[in-house]
């Protein structure tokens, strides 16, 4: 029998309530897209509309799936809509609770900031930029930044967490990085940087027209 307060999804063979790994990261990743569009049209064109928009957008789904239901959340259907083929992956509710609960309290001083008081500061810049990374650090990597924090506000082990990260167990082998491996990103990053050095002018050059250049060629 489903509680009918209960944060999350009862789902046989967890004795916690769950939520849908895979649906979380596709909402993440969907509203990590069109905040970071937002917030370069701020940047380059300081154009405040989308990112107003986005806010409110971005408040509004949490506060449903926070006081109304995470199955209700627009965007958390629109990514079970998109990752409906795959199979789930389930993770504890409460460590998600705790981290939307940041997300909320960051999206609601934003829209006090920048929507109710129409007016812009270094403190809306830091927590957009927050919200970005926690958003990106989800849906890229599937790693949930507001729920390290969890255990400093709640005794009691986290289940189910993404990837089994809350077990303790040795890493196998294809997980293991050797010092070689470590040399060749350090070699790449050596490489890159000598690129832009090296190549500052010829990348910083504005392009041509392709069929000017073609027929620049063709017919000199």
């Amino acid at each position: 029998m489903k509680k009918t307060n209960q944060f999350g999804e009862t789902v046989e063979g967890y004795n916690t309530p769950v939520l849908n790994e895979r649906e979380i990261r596709a909402s993440a990743g969907i509203l990590y897209f069109f905040m970071f569009l937002a917030w370069m049209l701020v940047i380059f064109n300081d154009d405040y509309f989308l990112i107003k928009l986005v806010n409110m957008i971005f408040l509004l789904d949490f506060l449903i799936r926070m006081f109304i239901s995470p199955k209700y959340s627009p965007s958390l259907i629109i990514g079970r809509l998109l990752v409906g083929n795959q199979t789930p992956e389930y993770v504890g509710a409460a460590p998600k609770k705790f981290a939307w609960t940041i997300g909320l309290l960051m999206a609601s001083i934003i829209f006090l900031l920048l929507v109710v008081m129409n007016s812009t500061s270094i403190i809306t810049g830091i927590i957009c930029h927050i919200c970005l990374i926690f958003l990106f650090f989800e849906a890229v990597f599937g790693i949930c930044l507001g729920c390290k924090f969890y255990p400093f506000f709640y005794k009691g082990k986290p289940q189910y967490c993404p990837g089994d990260i809350c077990e303790v167990k040795t890493k196998q082998e294809i997980q293991k990085i050797s010092l070689f491996q470590i040399g060749v990103v350090i070699g790449f990053f050596v490489f890159v940087i000598m690129t832009a050095i090296l190549f500052n002018d010829r990348f910083n050059a504005q392009p041509s027209d392709l069929w000017v250049s073609v027929q620049s060629f063709l017919f000199a």
